[in-house]
């Protein structure tokens, strides 16, 4: 069941989140080919060999969408603007595509509902892949043209904007682990992603400033680490994958320097002269998002470093196999106000879980389930001076996701890939009766 709305503030933002190679559709809309149709064109890299160029077509049925979040009485909506649309060939803008999300965002406000923006959600223009990508530092200027060319044309009428979401993802998961686009594990491409994400988010901000942009951000994602035994062994894991995963980035972000942990393995792949860029990283924030979903053990592992390899936990699963722990948000909300970010507004910007559909595709008990622990969650961190100021759903839609495909289903709205009949599920009337009363 989920908390009584009075239990927030009046004023606390309640809304649902999405990606835009995830939900809209990359082949139409004179979009370009991105670094993630690329990746799923390669055998063995999605797990039901699908990709995004249809995705939930949401390019076409944008207006369905917006009036389910509208009509759940959510008030706000946090979307991404895809690059590879925006510019095909990674400089030159597309106005087919900056009018799709102008229209995309007068529907917003037209429903009432606020629009935060997130200018980078993965979707790398091929021709910048190419060229490198984030392993290549002039990928900094260029992605600050992109969030330039942006903000010219819907910037006015946006409530936040995010530069990036989740650099772990972008430079960790793709570039060392390989499980997303380019698909490489190559540790020297990997430092250079790690620190040219964060050169591009810097420069962004900067080149946004100098617009009049207001209400600027980053989105990171936290994964608790937890040694899975006593040993010295596994504490060391665990500490070596908290500072690359958890530390990292808002360490950087907020001018406090890269972490020792990390940097005894990544420091010798890092471009030349790195430390110069470290001021250029960290221009203050108007707010933080917060991605959490999970927890990992991790125990001794033999080999070179980080020398630590994940194992199964004992808690409860999803459909993914994440762990479910409530109690690490408020954790992770709490260490970040006490380590890092002090009074600064933060945004829960995606919390959610996969579960798969049943014979009653409406039927989400552990969703509801887990909707409210994770905002009882959120609350206990408030309680404990957290100034937390939303919580955003992921995701309104059941959608691809990324190189697991369509199988994860983590949307409050059941979408059949067949038809594209979107179907709210009994989740979605939860939020709908707490919001709405």
């Amino acid at each position: 069941m989920l908390p009584d709305r009075k239990a927030f503030p009046p004023d606390f933002t309640f809304g649902v989140a999405t990606s835009a190679y995830q939900i809209e559709g990359s082949g139409h809309g004179g979009a370009g080919p991105s670094h993630w149709d690329s990746f799923a064109a390669t055998p063995g890299t999605i797990a039901d060999g699908s990709n995004g160029s249809i995705a939930c077509d949401h390019y076409h049925r944008w207006p369905e969408d917006l009036d389910l979040i509208r009509d759940a009485g959510f008030s706000a909506y946090r979307f991404s603007t895809s690059w590879a649309r925006v510019m095909p060939d990674g400089v030159t803008a597309n106005p087919q595509g900056l009018d799709f999300y102008d229209r995309l965002v007068d529907g917003m406000l037209e429903r009432g509902l606020a629009p935060y923006l997130t200018c980078y959600h993965w979707d790398l223009p091929a021709a910048l892949s190419d060229l490198g990508g984030w392993q290549n530092r002039d990928i900094a200027a260029r992605f600050a043209d992109y969030c330039v060319t942006i903000h010219r044309r819907i910037g006015d009428r946006v409530a936040s904007t995010a530069t990036l979401n989740e650099p772990w993802c972008i430079a960790w998961l793709s570039h060392f682990l390989g499980h997303h686009a380019p698909g490489l594990r190559d540790i020297r491409a990997a430092a250079r992603a790690m620190h040219h994400v964060l050169l591009a988010h810097g420069t962004a901000m900067q080149a946004l400033r100098t617009e009049g942009a207001k209400n600027l951000g980053i989105v990171l994602n936290f994964e608790t680490a937890q040694p899975a035994d006593d040993g010295p062994d596994a504490a060391r894991a665990a500490e070596v994958q908290d500072a690359i995963y958890n530390q990292w980035f808002i360490r950087a972000v907020m001018g406090q320097g890269y972490p020792q942990a990390a940097l005894e393995g990544l420091e010798p792949h890092l471009p030349q002269g790195w430390q110069a860029d470290m001021e250029t990283i960290a221009p203050p924030l108007d707010w933080l998002g917060v991605n959490y979903y999970t927890r990992r053990l991790y125990a001794a592992g033999a080999g070179l470093w980080p020398q630590g390899e994940a194992v199964d936990g004992p808690l409860p699963k999803t459909q993914m196999g994440w762990e479910i722990r409530p109690e690490g948000l408020t954790e992770f909300l709490t260490r970040l106000a006490h380590d890092h970010v002090g009074n600064l507004p933060i945004l829960v910007t995606e919390n959610g879980m996969s579960a798969a559909a049943g014979p009653d595709i409406t039927a989400d008990p552990h969703r509801i389930a887990f909707i409210g622990d994770h905002l009882r969650a959120a609350k206990a961190a408030m309680d404990q001076g957290v100034n937390l100021r939303g919580f955003f759903y992921w995701s309104l839609l059941d959608n691809f996701e990324w190189g697991w495909g369509y199988g994860p289903r983590f949307g409050l709205v059941h979408v059949d890939y067949d038809t594209m009949a979107r179907t709210p599920k009994a989740s979605w009337h939860a939020f709908r009766r707490m919001l709405r009363g």
